[in-house]
């Protein structure tokens, strides 16, 4: 009895311990000091000329479609039209190339040309159903200070924003340090090549790379548990995608008569084993990155986990499983079937079914690995898999460095007391094309975005405020300016 009393009581004296561990490490685990430049000067440009110039941009239809036949190739070359007139001294200084897959690129001479920056964006749009929308969503009208319209957001704000800074300097007589290319494609939204062949142009040519800014994270607020701080986003890597088919075959037959396993079954099985059974959790570099940065402005409980994770990663993950959601989607491999198909008719047996299933790939995994580990958890020789298209998670680009830090200070500067953060894209851009010529690649969109703005991003009532238009412009100009 003495003997277990003692054992009690190592217990209890192990267990203070620990939570005194826990509680010591969360209390220190206090954000850092910021080391982000803040530029304190006002930068001045025609805010009236911005926001008509996106107007413009808005009215061109400029739609993709994975049939092209459906494009319309006037709407883009009115697009192009328009550009000259809009920035007319991007086109008076500036040389142009044009690529397969409606691909632009502008080189803005600087002083050097050993260390260049490329500013990004895309400006076709995905395809809308009017019928849903409250306005036409290519007439870009502005009421109580929004501008609605299709790629208001995605991501037409952005061209505007860079082109237009670029425009303003210019005009001014600045002369960047290092050369400054302006690539934009208009087929991003179906996976198109215009980036791909603008990369291939410097990788050709032996240009490297010192900076690339794209497209992904933006000023938030309310996206991460007990934060209360607007957070902007920059995504130093972004997750992997597949599409993924599974089919199994039978004789088919009338229902009235089925075997134990109908083709539907066993798909249906596969996919119960496959939920069942997540990918496992994974701490890649960008969310470690997310984590101890961001859990220090988090609520004394929340924080006590991102303090303690060496305790607290098995419930992570638990709850990462049972909740699914943006944390789980940033821990792991995501799987989420999309379509299935069977028979035609409500009475025969199909003598073959088959569905999709999409899948974001978390850095560490590839798309081999994947269908090896979906194969595993299936355990069914009969399902047959295939991979309809996919690419693998994209290179993490480096933190400690000058690239990130010019784009940190042009958001801090722009947003003011904003916690700029990195982070684990799970959405797929054209800048992931640039990952093999170069480990600088960041993917912020210049703007500070709602819920329902956020929302608004292929989907209906897509609109922006007028005020993250010219927001938008000043973070270029104060990033142009370091370049």
């Amino acid at each position: 009895m003495e003997y277990f009393i003692y054992i009690l009581i190592a217990i209890a004296v192990l267990l203070v311990c620990l939570i005194g561990v826990v509680i010591i490490r969360t209390l220190l685990f206090k954000p850092k000091k910021s080391t982000i430049v803040i530029q304190e000067n006002k930068e001045s440009f025609d805010e009236d000329k911005v926001v008509s110039n996106l107007q413009e941009l808005i009215k061109c239809k400029t739609i993709s479609y994975r049939d092209s036949q459906l494009e319309d190739d006037k709407e883009f070359e009115k697009f192009l039209n328009l550009l000259p007139s809009l920035y007319p001294n991007v086109y008076k200084q500036c040389s142009l190339l044009k690529f397969e897959g409606r691909g632009l690129l502008f080189k803005w001479e600087g002083k050097c040309h050993d260390n260049p920056s490329v500013m990004m964006a895309h400006y076709d749009v995905v395809p809308v159903n009017e019928k849903e929308w409250e306005r036409d969503p290519f007439d870009p009208v502005i009421i109580n200070g929004e501008m609605w319209g299709r790629g208001t957001v995605d991501t037409k704000i952005t061209f505007n924003g860079a082109m237009s800074a670029a425009d303003q300097l210019i005009a001014e007589g600045f002369v960047p340090e290092n050369d400054i290319y302006l690539a934009f494609s208009g087929s991003e939204e179906v996976n198109g090549v215009g980036a791909i062949k603008i990369v291939d142009y410097f990788e050709e040519n032996k240009i490297n790379l010192a900076l690339v800014v794209d497209e992904g994270g933006a000023v938030v607020e309310g996206v991460f548990p007990g934060v209360k701080e607007p957070c902007a986003l920059v995504g130093i890597a972004e997750k992997g995608m597949i599409n993924v088919e599974y089919t199994t075959k039978s004789r088919g037959g009338h229902a009235s008569s089925p075997k134990p396993h109908t083709p539907v079954g066993v798909l249906s099985r596969a996919c119960t084993r496959i939920e069942s059974h997540p990918f496992k959790m994974k701490i890649s570099e960008p969310v470690k990155l997310l984590f101890d940065s961001l859990g220090r402005y988090t609520s004394f409980p929340v924080r006590m986990i991102f303090a303690n994770m060496w305790l607290f990663k098995p419930a992570l993950n638990l709850a990462g499983k049972l909740m699914g959601g943006e944390i789980n989607a940033i821990i792991r491999t995501t799987c989420a079937f999309t379509q299935m198909k069977g028979s035609s008719a409500e009475n025969v047996i199909p003598p073959q079914a088959s569905m999709v299933s999409n899948l974001r790939l978390i850095p560490g995994d590839t798309i081999d690995s994947a269908i090896e580990y979906l194969n595993k958890t299936i355990k069914d020789d009969s399902v047959k898999l295939r991979v309809i298209n996919g690419m693998n998670p994209s290179r993490v680009s480096q933190v400690d460095c000058q690239a990130y830090d010019k784009v940190a200070s042009s958001i801090a500067s722009t947003w003011k007391d904003t916690i700029v953060i990195p982070y684990l894209m799970v959405a797929c851009s054209d800048s992931r094309h640039y990952g093999r010529i170069s480990d600088k690649v960041y993917r912020f969109s210049a703007s500070d975005l709602t819920n329902e703005e956020r929302a608004g991003i292929h989907g209906n009532n897509e609109k922006i405020r007028v005020d993250v238009v010219k927001r938008a412009v000043e973070f270029y100009l104060r990033l142009l300016k370091q370049c």
